[in-house]
Protein backbone atom coordinates (compact mmCIF):
# COMPACT_ATOMS: atom_id res chain seq x y z
CA UNK A 1 0.00 0.00 0.00
CA UNK A 2 1.29 3.31 -0.86
CA UNK A 3 1.75 6.31 0.91
CA UNK A 4 -1.12 9.01 1.88
CA UNK A 5 -2.03 12.12 3.34
CA UNK A 6 -3.33 11.77 6.87
CA UNK A 7 -6.39 13.22 5.95
CA UNK A 8 -7.44 9.50 5.20
CA UNK A 9 -9.99 7.87 7.07
CA UNK A 10 -7.97 5.24 8.98
CA UNK A 11 -10.92 2.79 7.57
CA UNK A 12 -13.43 3.20 5.21
CA UNK A 13 -16.08 0.74 3.23
CA UNK A 14 -17.29 2.71 -0.10
CA UNK A 15 -20.90 1.57 -1.58
CA UNK A 16 -19.41 -2.05 -0.20
CA UNK A 17 -21.81 -5.32 -0.88
CA UNK A 18 -21.39 -8.75 0.18
CA UNK A 19 -24.07 -11.14 -1.26
CA UNK A 20 -23.59 -14.52 -0.60
CA UNK A 21 -24.95 -17.24 -3.30
CA UNK A 22 -27.88 -18.79 -3.58
CA UNK A 23 -28.40 -22.55 -1.56
CA UNK A 24 -31.27 -24.83 -0.55
CA UNK A 25 -33.28 -23.47 -3.15
CA UNK A 26 -32.95 -19.90 -1.55
CA UNK A 27 -32.19 -16.76 -3.20
CA UNK A 28 -28.71 -15.21 -3.20
CA UNK A 29 -28.41 -13.28 0.59
CA UNK A 30 -27.65 -9.76 0.77
CA UNK A 31 -25.61 -9.16 3.78
CA UNK A 32 -24.38 -6.12 3.08
CA UNK A 33 -26.44 -4.24 0.80
CA UNK A 34 -24.63 -0.70 -0.23
CA UNK A 35 -22.93 0.32 3.18
CA UNK A 36 -20.62 3.67 3.48
CA UNK A 37 -18.63 4.10 6.36
CA UNK A 38 -15.50 5.61 7.70
CA UNK A 39 -13.34 5.14 10.74
CA UNK A 40 -11.31 8.20 11.68
CA UNK A 41 -7.79 8.57 12.71
CA UNK A 42 -7.93 8.05 16.60
CA UNK A 43 -12.29 7.78 16.16
CA UNK A 44 -13.95 5.01 17.80
CA UNK A 45 -17.01 4.29 15.75
CA UNK A 46 -19.71 1.60 17.23
CA UNK A 47 -21.47 -0.54 14.95
CA UNK A 48 -25.25 -1.36 16.33
CA UNK A 49 -27.78 -3.60 15.00
CA UNK A 50 -29.68 -6.80 15.26
CA UNK A 51 -28.28 -10.46 15.41
CA UNK A 52 -28.51 -11.14 11.57
CA UNK A 53 -28.44 -7.74 10.08
CA UNK A 54 -24.83 -8.11 8.65
CA UNK A 55 -22.73 -6.36 10.90
CA UNK A 56 -20.57 -8.80 11.38
CA UNK A 57 -20.00 -9.60 7.51
CA UNK A 58 -19.78 -5.83 7.27
CA UNK A 59 -16.51 -6.44 9.85
CA UNK A 60 -15.03 -9.65 8.47
CA UNK A 61 -15.22 -7.79 5.22
CA UNK A 62 -13.40 -4.52 6.77
CA UNK A 63 -10.47 -6.24 8.11
CA UNK A 64 -10.07 -8.43 4.35
CA UNK A 65 -11.58 -11.97 5.67
CA UNK A 66 -14.81 -11.26 3.45
CA UNK A 67 -14.19 -10.20 -0.07
CA UNK A 68 -16.89 -7.59 -1.18
CA UNK A 69 -18.77 -8.54 -4.01
CA UNK A 70 -18.87 -4.91 -5.18
CA UNK A 71 -17.82 -1.43 -3.47
CA UNK A 72 -14.26 -1.15 -1.98
CA UNK A 73 -12.65 -1.10 1.34
CA UNK A 74 -9.81 1.72 1.97
CA UNK A 75 -7.20 1.87 4.51
CA UNK A 76 -5.83 5.40 4.33
CA UNK A 77 -6.82 6.27 1.58
CA UNK A 78 -5.59 3.07 -0.38
CA UNK A 79 -7.72 0.33 -2.24
CA UNK A 80 -7.06 -2.86 -0.42
CA UNK A 81 -6.21 -5.64 -2.91
CA UNK A 82 -6.95 -9.12 -2.58
CA UNK A 83 -3.69 -10.59 -3.40
CA UNK A 84 -1.77 -12.78 -0.27
CA UNK A 85 0.85 -10.13 -0.65
CA UNK A 86 -1.66 -7.18 -0.11
CA UNK A 87 -3.55 -8.78 2.18
CA UNK A 88 -0.71 -9.62 4.68
CA UNK A 89 0.18 -6.33 4.77
CA UNK A 90 -2.98 -5.26 5.40
CA UNK A 91 -3.40 -7.39 8.25
CA UNK A 92 -0.69 -5.93 9.91
CA UNK A 93 -2.30 -2.67 10.39
CA UNK A 94 -6.24 -4.12 10.79
CA UNK A 95 -6.46 -6.58 13.32
CA UNK A 96 -10.29 -8.24 14.08
CA UNK A 97 -11.12 -8.96 17.99
CA UNK A 98 -13.70 -11.84 18.32
CA UNK A 99 -16.40 -12.60 20.51
CA UNK A 100 -15.98 -15.13 22.16
CA UNK A 101 -12.15 -15.42 23.28
CA UNK A 102 -12.35 -18.88 24.76
CA UNK A 103 -13.40 -20.06 21.39
CA UNK A 104 -10.74 -17.63 19.56
CA UNK A 105 -7.82 -19.13 21.53
CA UNK A 106 -6.11 -22.51 21.11
CA UNK A 107 -6.59 -24.70 24.01
CA UNK A 108 -3.10 -26.27 23.47
CA UNK A 109 -1.51 -23.04 23.34
CA UNK A 110 0.15 -20.77 26.49
CA UNK A 111 -0.04 -17.23 26.72
CA UNK A 112 3.20 -16.64 24.65
CA UNK A 113 2.84 -18.61 21.96
CA UNK A 114 -0.91 -17.20 21.46
CA UNK A 115 0.09 -13.58 21.44
CA UNK A 116 3.22 -14.75 19.55
CA UNK A 117 1.48 -16.58 16.70
CA UNK A 118 0.86 -13.54 14.77
CA UNK A 119 4.59 -11.59 14.70
CA UNK A 120 5.49 -15.30 13.86
CA UNK A 121 3.03 -15.48 10.90
CA UNK A 122 4.65 -11.45 10.04
CA UNK A 123 7.99 -12.75 10.41
CA UNK A 124 8.93 -10.68 12.75
CA UNK A 125 11.30 -13.16 15.11
CA UNK A 126 13.34 -10.56 16.11
CA UNK A 127 12.41 -9.30 19.66
CA UNK A 128 9.65 -11.00 19.50
CA UNK A 129 9.88 -11.94 23.87
CA UNK A 130 9.92 -8.21 24.31
CA UNK A 131 7.15 -7.81 21.61
CA UNK A 132 5.00 -10.62 23.78
CA UNK A 133 5.37 -8.93 26.94
CA UNK A 134 4.69 -5.16 25.67
CA UNK A 135 1.77 -6.22 24.09
CA UNK A 136 0.75 -8.12 27.27
CA UNK A 137 1.43 -5.32 29.28
CA UNK A 138 -1.19 -3.38 26.90
CA UNK A 139 -3.72 -5.27 27.63
CA UNK A 140 -3.67 -4.79 31.40
CA UNK A 141 -2.15 -8.24 31.69
CA UNK A 142 0.56 -7.16 34.05
CA UNK A 143 3.23 -8.34 34.83
CA UNK A 144 3.32 -10.00 31.99
CA UNK A 145 5.85 -12.79 33.53
CA UNK A 146 2.82 -14.03 35.00
CA UNK A 147 0.63 -14.91 32.60
CA UNK A 148 3.02 -16.03 29.43
CA UNK A 149 3.10 -19.99 30.49
CA UNK A 150 -0.99 -20.35 31.71
CA UNK A 151 -2.99 -21.72 29.21
CA UNK A 152 -6.61 -20.55 28.40
CA UNK A 153 -8.14 -22.82 30.62
CA UNK A 154 -6.40 -21.57 33.66
CA UNK A 155 -7.76 -17.75 32.95
CA UNK A 156 -11.06 -15.92 33.57
CA UNK A 157 -12.89 -14.85 30.79
CA UNK A 158 -11.76 -11.32 31.09
CA UNK A 159 -8.25 -12.10 31.08
CA UNK A 160 -8.93 -14.62 28.11
CA UNK A 161 -10.44 -11.12 25.84
CA UNK A 162 -6.89 -9.24 27.22
CA UNK A 163 -4.75 -11.82 25.67
CA UNK A 164 -6.94 -11.83 22.21
CA UNK A 165 -6.19 -8.27 22.25
CA UNK A 166 -2.54 -8.55 23.02
CA UNK A 167 -2.22 -10.99 19.77
CA UNK A 168 -3.62 -7.80 17.74
CA UNK A 169 -1.18 -5.30 19.52
CA UNK A 170 1.57 -7.16 19.09
CA UNK A 171 1.24 -6.37 15.09
CA UNK A 172 1.57 -2.54 16.21
CA UNK A 173 -1.53 -2.08 14.17
CA UNK A 174 -3.37 1.15 14.00
CA UNK A 175 -7.10 -0.09 13.91
CA UNK A 176 -9.12 -2.77 15.14
CA UNK A 177 -12.36 -3.83 14.51
CA UNK A 178 -13.67 -5.55 17.25
CA UNK A 179 -16.82 -7.55 17.08
CA UNK A 180 -19.51 -7.93 20.18
CA UNK A 181 -15.87 -7.85 21.73
CA UNK A 182 -17.84 -8.31 25.43
CA UNK A 183 -20.87 -9.93 24.87
CA UNK A 184 -20.19 -13.20 26.47
CA UNK A 185 -18.31 -11.27 29.28
CA UNK A 186 -20.00 -10.63 32.92
CA UNK A 187 -21.11 -6.93 33.20
CA UNK A 188 -18.05 -5.96 35.61
CA UNK A 189 -15.50 -7.11 33.01
CA UNK A 190 -17.49 -5.57 29.99
CA UNK A 191 -16.35 -2.38 31.87
CA UNK A 192 -13.01 -2.97 32.02
CA UNK A 193 -12.44 -4.50 28.67
CA UNK A 194 -14.31 -1.16 26.84
CA UNK A 195 -12.10 1.09 29.24
CA UNK A 196 -8.87 -0.84 27.89
CA UNK A 197 -10.34 0.11 24.55
CA UNK A 198 -10.48 3.91 25.42
CA UNK A 199 -6.82 3.58 27.01
CA UNK A 200 -5.46 1.97 23.96
CA UNK A 201 -6.97 5.18 21.56
CA UNK A 202 -5.34 7.60 24.32
CA UNK A 203 -2.20 6.05 24.74
CA UNK A 204 -1.29 4.73 21.12
CA UNK A 205 -4.00 6.28 18.67
CA UNK A 206 -5.84 3.43 18.11
CA UNK A 207 -8.68 3.88 15.87
CA UNK A 208 -11.65 1.34 16.82
CA UNK A 209 -14.96 0.00 14.61
CA UNK A 210 -16.81 -1.63 17.70
CA UNK A 211 -19.68 -4.08 16.95
CA UNK A 212 -22.48 -4.65 18.83
CA UNK A 213 -26.20 -5.57 19.55
CA UNK A 214 -26.45 -3.20 22.35
CA UNK A 215 -26.89 0.62 21.86
CA UNK A 216 -26.11 1.39 25.79
CA UNK A 217 -22.37 0.45 24.81
CA UNK A 218 -21.94 3.50 23.06
CA UNK A 219 -22.28 5.87 25.42
CA UNK A 220 -19.32 4.48 27.26
CA UNK A 221 -17.06 4.12 24.21
CA UNK A 222 -17.89 5.43 20.60
CA UNK A 223 -17.53 8.82 18.76
CA UNK A 224 -20.10 8.09 16.14
CA UNK A 225 -22.95 5.68 15.71
CA UNK A 226 -23.81 3.58 12.86
CA UNK A 227 -27.39 1.62 13.16
CA UNK A 228 -27.40 -1.03 10.92
CA UNK A 229 -30.74 -3.12 9.52
CA UNK A 230 -30.93 -5.73 7.04
CA UNK A 231 -27.47 -4.95 5.51
CA UNK A 232 -27.94 -0.92 5.57
CA UNK A 233 -26.87 1.56 7.83
CA UNK A 234 -30.28 3.29 8.40
CA UNK A 235 -28.81 6.11 10.87
CA UNK A 236 -25.35 7.66 11.31
CA UNK A 237 -24.28 10.35 13.69
CA UNK A 238 -22.82 11.22 16.87
CA UNK A 239 -23.04 9.38 20.07
CA UNK A 240 -25.34 11.78 21.04
CA UNK A 241 -27.07 12.71 18.22
CA UNK A 242 -28.34 9.24 17.97
CA UNK A 243 -28.68 8.24 21.46
CA UNK A 244 -30.13 11.65 22.47
CA UNK A 245 -32.32 12.64 19.44
CA UNK A 246 -32.46 9.42 17.45
CA UNK A 247 -34.68 10.35 14.24
CA UNK A 248 -34.87 6.48 12.54
CA UNK A 249 -37.89 4.21 14.03
CA UNK A 250 -35.66 1.38 14.56
CA UNK A 251 -33.25 3.79 16.50
CA UNK A 252 -35.84 4.75 18.72
CA UNK A 253 -36.94 1.65 19.25
CA UNK A 254 -33.29 -0.16 20.49
CA UNK A 255 -32.83 3.01 22.84
CA UNK A 256 -36.26 2.17 23.81
CA UNK A 257 -35.32 -0.89 25.80
CA UNK A 258 -32.28 0.77 27.08
CA UNK A 259 -32.16 -0.27 31.04
CA UNK A 260 -33.51 3.18 33.08
CA UNK A 261 -35.39 4.98 29.51
CA UNK A 262 -37.67 7.46 30.33
CA UNK A 263 -39.67 6.32 27.34
CA UNK A 264 -42.30 3.42 27.08
CA UNK A 265 -40.64 0.47 25.31
CA UNK A 266 -41.35 -0.04 21.43
CA UNK A 267 -41.69 -4.05 20.85
CA UNK A 268 -40.44 -4.26 17.25
CA UNK A 269 -43.24 -6.96 15.15
CA UNK A 270 -41.80 -10.14 14.35
CA UNK A 271 -38.08 -11.63 13.41
CA UNK A 272 -35.68 -9.31 11.07
CA UNK A 273 -36.62 -9.85 7.43
CA UNK A 274 -34.96 -13.05 5.40
CA UNK A 275 -31.39 -10.89 3.39
CA UNK A 276 -32.47 -13.29 0.91
CA UNK A 277 -35.62 -11.71 0.96
CA UNK A 278 -35.54 -7.89 1.50
CA UNK A 279 -38.77 -5.78 1.14
CA UNK A 280 -39.52 -3.16 -1.32
CA UNK A 281 -39.36 0.37 -0.42
CA UNK A 282 -38.01 0.84 3.09
CA UNK A 283 -36.39 -2.63 4.48
CA UNK A 284 -37.93 -1.72 7.83
CA UNK A 285 -41.71 -0.95 6.93
CA UNK A 286 -42.76 -4.01 7.61
CA UNK A 287 -42.00 -3.94 11.12
CA UNK A 288 -41.88 -0.08 11.45
CA UNK A 289 -44.60 1.51 14.34
CA UNK A 290 -44.67 4.82 12.64
CA UNK A 291 -45.52 2.91 9.46
CA UNK A 292 -48.25 1.10 10.92
CA UNK A 293 -49.66 4.34 13.01
CA UNK A 294 -50.21 5.91 9.37
CA UNK A 295 -54.13 5.74 8.42
CA UNK A 296 -55.01 3.44 5.29
CA UNK A 297 -55.59 6.59 3.71
CA UNK A 298 -52.22 8.21 3.84
CA UNK A 299 -50.15 8.44 0.65
CA UNK A 300 -46.85 8.30 2.64
CA UNK A 301 -47.55 4.68 2.73
CA UNK A 302 -47.00 4.34 -0.66
CA UNK A 303 -43.45 5.97 -0.11
CA UNK A 304 -42.52 3.41 2.88
CA UNK A 305 -43.44 0.20 0.55
CA UNK A 306 -42.69 1.48 -2.82
CA UNK A 307 -39.71 4.14 -2.69
CA UNK A 308 -36.34 2.81 -1.83
CA UNK A 309 -33.93 4.82 0.06
CA UNK A 310 -30.98 6.17 -1.15
CA UNK A 311 -27.53 4.32 0.58
CA UNK A 312 -26.16 7.28 3.53
CA UNK A 313 -22.87 8.97 3.26
CA UNK A 314 -20.17 7.35 4.95
CA UNK A 315 -18.83 10.41 6.80
CA UNK A 316 -22.13 12.84 7.12
CA UNK A 317 -24.86 12.58 10.08
CA UNK A 318 -27.90 11.03 8.65
CA UNK A 319 -31.35 8.70 8.19
CA UNK A 320 -32.65 6.61 5.82
CA UNK A 321 -36.37 7.31 6.51
CA UNK A 322 -39.46 8.27 4.74
CA UNK A 323 -41.18 9.60 8.13
CA UNK A 324 -37.76 10.94 9.97
CA UNK A 325 -40.02 14.34 9.80
CA UNK A 326 -42.80 12.67 12.39
CA UNK A 327 -42.05 12.57 16.10
CA UNK A 328 -39.02 11.44 17.04
CA UNK A 329 -38.44 9.73 20.23
CA UNK A 330 -37.35 12.78 22.16
CA UNK A 331 -34.32 13.00 24.57
CA UNK A 332 -34.27 9.54 25.44
CA UNK A 333 -31.83 10.05 28.22
CA UNK A 334 -31.00 7.10 29.85
CA UNK A 335 -29.47 7.02 33.36
CA UNK A 336 -26.08 6.64 31.31
CA UNK A 337 -26.38 9.06 29.15
CA UNK A 338 -26.92 11.40 31.85
CA UNK A 339 -23.30 10.21 33.62
CA UNK A 340 -21.50 10.69 30.30
CA UNK A 341 -22.50 13.76 30.22
CA UNK A 342 -21.94 15.11 33.36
Amino acid sequence: MTATTSAAPALEARDLYVTFPARRGRGPARAVDGVNLTVGAGEIVALIGESGCGKSTLARALVGLVRPTAGEVRYQGTTLRYSSKALKQFRRHTQLVLQDPGGALNPKQNVFDAVAEGPRLHGLRTGLGQRVHDALSRAGLRPPEQFIARYPHELSGGQQQRVVIAGALALDPSVIVADEPVASLDASVRGEILRLILDLRSSLGLSALVVSHDLGLAWNIADRVAVMYLGRIVEMGTVEDVLLRPQHPYTQALISVLPGTDVDPVLLRGEPPDPTAIPGGCRFHPRCQRFAALDASDERRALCTGRNLPVLPADEPGVACHLAELSALGDARTSQSADNSE
